[in-house]
């Protein structure tokens, strides 16, 4: 069986994690993992083409074959829930210009996978994503976890695409 590398995003505006994750038969190894920040004083604009600019960066470091964006999902707050699906419709461009499928797991669907129940808590996935990929610490800050948990979600889910 031939290995399979999956690059994993939280998607967001101010920061993107990403994280890629390979699959060896049934070994998960992080390649590679961390974030990309924008700052508000930056225009919007400069912030959608950093975003893409740097998970391009990420597309040719790690050549995935497969990539995982986790769904958004939001309470009450429209404005914020604009400007960070807009961000993430550039990752999906990207994405797609790369020619590499995708899928897109739920939040629930993500603390199922790592954890058993789609009730878990932030904390017990990042202790699952640490011990499922035999890392040092829960990778720092939450977007980079929640972007390594999503690669690993998406493997799982690769047999549906």
């Amino acid at each position: 069986m031939a290995d399979i590398i999956c690059l994993g995003i939280d998607p967001g505006l101010a920061r993107v994690g990403y994280g890629a994750v390979v699959q060896s038969g049934f070994r998960l190894k992080a390649l590679n993992y961390g974030c990309i920040e924008t700052t508000p004083e930056m225009t919007f604009n400069e912030r959608l083409v950093k975003i893409y600019n740097d998970i391009q960066e990420q597309i040719n470091i790690c050549k995935p074959d497969l990539i995982s964006i986790e769904k958004l999902f939001f309470g009450r707050n429209i404005t914020t829930a604009e400007f960070v699906w807009q961000a993430r419709g550039v990752l999906m461009l990207s994405a797609a210009q790369n020619k590499i499928p995708t899928v897109e797991p739920k939040p629930n669907q993500i603390k199922m996978a790592l954890c058993g129940t789609g009730d878990a808590d932030k904390r017990q996935v990042q202790g699952m994503i640490q011990r499922f990929l035999a890392l040092d610490e829960i990778p720092k800050p939450d977007d980079t976890a929640d972007a390594l948990a999503a690669a690993v979600t998406g493997l799982a889910l690769k047999i549906s695409i």
